[in-house]
């Protein structure tokens, strides 16, 4: 005979309290039993929650990325002795069959009325139906080799919907936002949610807060994600200094890299996925790509401030640059237009300070740049560049 038994944690038990006042008709007649009733907390007998603990009454929900375990007992319902029993168990998913038998040595004896026990865990990396596969041979005192099996079918669902976007800065850093949503009907401690980056990058989390002592989540003390409710979690991913000058003309599809996601359920029942590798599509910029390096945050009116361009040729030819710095309505240029920036190199680029100056209040844009290719005589033009905040001292001042 062969059993097959799922080993979970158990839950608290519940109580359901009925209370009445003392001028009621049954008197004090619900109050004796709750406090005679040994499921119940000495003091606290109208609360719900109890003292001793549930063992599960069915299979459950196995969810992607838990343990499962089993417990598997071969008894011998006979009244002879049995030879050489081998107990094989294989979980068949959709993809592969895997062995979990703990053991592959077959025992060499099973008297009347005992039995061959062994426990499996695996942990569950696909969804979808799974069958798990006890089987079990053995030899009578007649010599005879008998064998049998038994299916044991379930199901792995998932237990998070996880959604990202991605946001290029005007540097080279890009943001990475996850949205985690709980699609389980029970509640989750989330005790970690990490970026684990490809060689290319370092990551910086952005989801605490700094204090004087120490850092605080910006989800609270208590860590829990309930059933239906979602996370937003925030990354900032830097080049590495040896893929920095490279990273402005990185084309097609990079590897961002993976999430790695660890929650606790009912009494600490642990839980793990990491995401594939996260992919994006890196910006164009066409042939040649200009950014800033540096730009002060606020500026005072019609007073002269510096930036700091970098200029990164993305084409496979060396270019011979030219800059023209136009005029705007609200922002003037301090130079000479038209000054020659040499030769650029194929994925080269070069460092270029500039000085200006705002005559309108407010939130301005960097426009009127040009760059020129004298080889092949093609004009890029550059507006929207950044933004910069304009204010006039003097009226800071009387304020």
């Amino acid at each position: 005979n062969d059993v097959l038994m799922r080993l979970t944690k158990p839950t608290l038990f519940t109580n359901m309290p009925v209370t009445c006042e003392d001028r009621d008709l049954p008197g004090d007649l619900f109050s004796r039993l709750m406090k005679e009733d040994p499921s119940t907390i000495k003091g606290a007998e109208a609360l719900m929650l109890g003292e001793m603990l549930t063992l599960p009454q069915n299979f459950g929900n196995i969810f992607l990325g838990e343990t499962f375990s089993s417990y598997i007992s071969v008894h011998n319902d006979s009244s002879q002795v049995v030879k050489d029993i081998l107990v094989k168990a294989d979980l068949q998913t959709s993809s592969q069959r895997l062995n979990l038998s703990a053991s592959n040595n077959a025992v060499t004896e099973l008297k009347p009325e005992s039995c061959v026990d062994d426990v499996i865990h695996h942990e569950v990396k696909e969804i979808g139906t799974h069958i798990l596969v006890c089987a079990v041979s053995y030899t009578t005192q007649a010599g005879e080799k008998l064998y049998f099996r038994k299916f044991f079918k379930f199901q792995v669902l998932k237990p998070l919907d996880v959604k990202t976007k991605f946001y290029n800065a005007e540097t080279d850093e890009v943001f990475l936002e996850a949205q985690i949503q709980n699609i389980t009907t029970s509640s989750m401690f989330m005790e970690k949610v990490s970026l684990e980056p490809s060689m290319m990058y370092s990551v910086a989390e952005l989801n605490t807060v700094e204090t004087e002592d120490e850092g605080t989540s910006t989800f609270g003390k208590m860590s829990y994600l309930q059933p239906m409710d979602t996370r937003q979690y925030l990354y900032c991913l830097k080049p590495k200094p040896e893929f920095a000058e490279k990273a402005g003309i990185i084309k097609g599809v990079t590897v961002i890299g993976k999430l790695d996601i660890v929650w606790k359920t009912n009494l600490g029942e642990r839980g793990r996925l990491q995401t594939s590798q996260l992919q994006r599509m890196a910006p164009g910029y066409g042939d040649v790509r200009l950014s800033l390096e540096m730009i002060p945050d606020t500026v005072n009116l019609e007073e002269p401030f510096d930036i700091t361009c970098k200029i990164t040729n993305c084409s496979e030819r060396t270019m011979d640059l030219v800059l023209e710095m136009c005029n705007t309505c609200s922002i003037h240029w301090c130079g000479v237009s038209g000054r020659q920036l040499g030769k650029v190199s194929p994925s080269a680029s070069l460092a270029l300070p500039l000085k200006l100056l705002s005559s309108v209040q407010g939130l301005q844009s960097i426009s009127g740049l040009r760059l020129t290719d004298t080889f092949l005589k093609r004009t890029y033009e550059y507006d929207d560049v950044a933004q910069v905040c304009v204010v006039c001292p003097y009226m800071s001042r009387e304020s």
